[in-house]
């Protein structure tokens, strides 16, 4: 299975699993309300306690979110190094910690939901805006594509790396970036074609 900083869908008959995708998203903003809210040590100790006791209620790997969090682990290092120097260590632990946090639950969401359930909460969330222009169907549709597409990315990403290696050229930027790069734009133009063939960009028909 591909690993993507935002998560792979795991199948499983868990609480969090079986859980409506729009009461997952909805929780997702609460959370992010309630720590800006509250903005302080505690309240981002009891967060992350809350998603470690979220991903084993969940069965998830916690090795996948180790991936996850590494992926951020050099801006945490600065954001956490910046905030001590300005502020102290309590107000540097409770930003990373906050942005950890909501990054952890927002790997939960996608790890515990399939893309066509989200597909289908966001075109669901969407309708009421219809009468403004709004199409749901497309922008739901453009979502899945591009939620689908970054793990393909990253595929593309190690298999290229892997290549260099296999070549002895590991250490060697043009001969990782340069494929890296050609592959790249040629799968952000497959989906391009894939989004024109059903009609992303087409203006809405007029009535």
């Amino acid at each position: 299975m591909t690993w993507s900083p935002i998560g792979v869908y795991h199948p499983g008959t868990s609480p969090l699993h079986r859980m409506r995708p729009g009461a997952k998203l909805l929780s997702l903003i609460v959370l992010a309300v309630a720590l800006m809210l509250l903005h302080n040590a505690w309240a981002t100790a009891a967060a992350l306690a809350l998603m470690i006791a979220l991903i084993v209620v969940a069965r998830l790997l916690f090795v996948d979110f180790m991936r996850t969090i590494r992926g951020f682990a050099i801006v945490a290092v600065l954001l956490f190094a910046f905030n001590t120097w300005q502020r102290g260590v309590e107000e540097a632990f409770t930003v990373v910690g906050s942005l950890i946090a909501l990054i952890i639950a927002s790997t939960i969401v996608t790890q515990t939901t399939r893309s066509d359930d989200m597909v289908a909460t966001i075109t669901w969330a969407l309708t009421p805006l219809t009468p403004l222009g709004v199409n749901p169907e497309r922008i739901a549709l453009a979502f899945s594509l591009t939620l689908r597409a970054i793990p393909t990315l990253f595929e593309i990403a190690h298999e290229t790396r892997a290549a260099a290696r296999a070549r002895g050229l590991e250490r060697n930027l043009r001969a990782y970036a340069t494929p890296l790069v050609i592959r790249s734009v040629l799968h952000a133009r497959l989906l391009g074609e894939a989004l024109e063939a059903r009609g992303i960009d087409e203006p809405a028909a007029r009535d």
